[in-house]
């Protein structure tokens, strides 16, 4: 598989992820946005962060 074709592959995979829960779960998927608005900016790029580190692991253990 070339890298275009993982590409697409991966982003229709993050796709899938990101419908599962607000699917699976419309009200619990409303409650955590709203607080999510309840965030300071700084807790929102830390956490943002923290996402970026764990995918960026998870690529080099590929």
């Amino acid at each position: 598989m070339d890298w275009e074709a993982s590409f697409w592959a991966a982003l229709g995979l993050v796709l899938v992820i990101e419908g599962v829960f607000p699917f699976v779960s419309p009200a619990g998927w409303r409650r955590m946005f709203t607080q999510i608005l309840q965030l300071r900016d700084g807790q929102i790029r830390f956490c943002a962060l923290l996402s970026i580190v764990a995918g960026g692991l998870v690529l080099l253990l590929l």
